[in-house]
């Protein structure tokens, strides 16, 4: 398989069979290695992510759709990936689709709903013509992600989530007490109440953001509730950085050819290999790859 494809599909399974895809924010080349390379080791579907702050870093759009698209192919990855552009405008959304990108994430939580509901109506029509998926978010996500910072809105209302479903969004990102970035010391637990409001009154794949630092039966208790996508970066760049920094304060990094960029970068990235191997355990998505299976059969 080295064909991009949406979410829809990964989604609905997932939310059928009581599992989350994982939604892994790439950083690097060798991030994204690494990550593709642990969804094609452990059978498990996988959401490539690139936020605005990521593409600008990376060079732009067209880097990031081409390098995810070569990468699949090259390394003969055959579960299923999808290249989502992760907390986007408007504008970004539309030039994301047009690079390659095979699903979008509008943010439109910043902004009154119904400026919200009206243009992820105009993005889900056009990403149609792009075969694209489309996340939308209703309430805020507290932290920060990109620069731009939230204290988090709890979502109460489930009218707003069932107007979007109605508009035919294929997840729904909530706000639900979770945080982008290190969650606080005062930081207690989901708003489960919350969710499970909007999981019966939608019943379709709901959205985790800010999933790296939150208790395990809380992640697989959300799940149960219907999270079928969590997102997950800042738990794997702190253990990259805790592994660099270890390469560099026990002088590994003066040992040999230590010095050659590639291996101080992979000295990181298998920290970060053993972390997505058990976040995968922990959202359930090993072994269910529906091209594997094929596949072997």
């Amino acid at each position: 398989m080295s064909k991009l494809v949406n979410m829809k599909s990964m989604l609905i399974k997932a939310h059928k069979e009581g599992y989350a895809v994982p939604h892994i924010n790439i950083n690097n080349l060798a991030w994204t290695k690494t990550a593709l390379q642990a969804a094609q080791d452990f059978n498990s579907p996988i959401i490539i992510s690139a936020s605005w702050g990521a593409t600008k870093y990376f060079g732009g759009y067209n880097v990031v759709a081409n390098l995810v698209k070569n990468l699949v192919t090259d390394m003969n990855i055959e579960v299923e990936v999808a290249l989502h552009f992760d907390h986007g405008n408007y504008d970004q959304c539309v030039k994301a689709l047009e690079a390659g990108f095979s699903s979008i994430m509008y943010d439109g939580s910043h902004e009154p709903f119904a400026i919200n509901y009206e243009n992820t109506k105009k993005l889900i029509e056009l990403a149609k013509s792009y075969n694209a998926s489309v996340e939308a978010e209703i309430g805020q996500i507290g932290g920060e992600e990109d620069g731009i910072t939230s204290s988090g809105i709890i979502v109460s209302d489930t009218n707003e989530a069932i107007k979007m479903k109605e508009l035919g969004v294929d997840a729904l990102a909530v706000g639900i007490g979770n945080i982008h970035g290190q969650y606080p010391e005062w930081w207690k637990s989901l708003d489960f109440e919350t969710l499970s409001k909007i999981d019966s009154a939608c019943n379709m794949p709901l959205v985790l953001h800010g999933g790296s630092g939150i208790p395990t039966n809380q992640v697989q208790r959300a799940i149960k509730n219907g999270i079928a996508k969590v997102n997950i970066n800042t738990e794997l760049q702190l253990v990259n950085a805790a592994a660099l920094k270890e390469f560099v304060l026990s002088k590994k990094i003066d040992e040999a050819k230590n010095f050659d960029p590639r291996k101080i970068a992979n000295y990181g990235m298998d920290a970060v290999y053993k972390l997505l191997q058990q976040k995968f355990t922990e959202l359930g998505s090993i072994d269910k790859s529906i091209a594997i299976k094929h596949n072997k059969n």
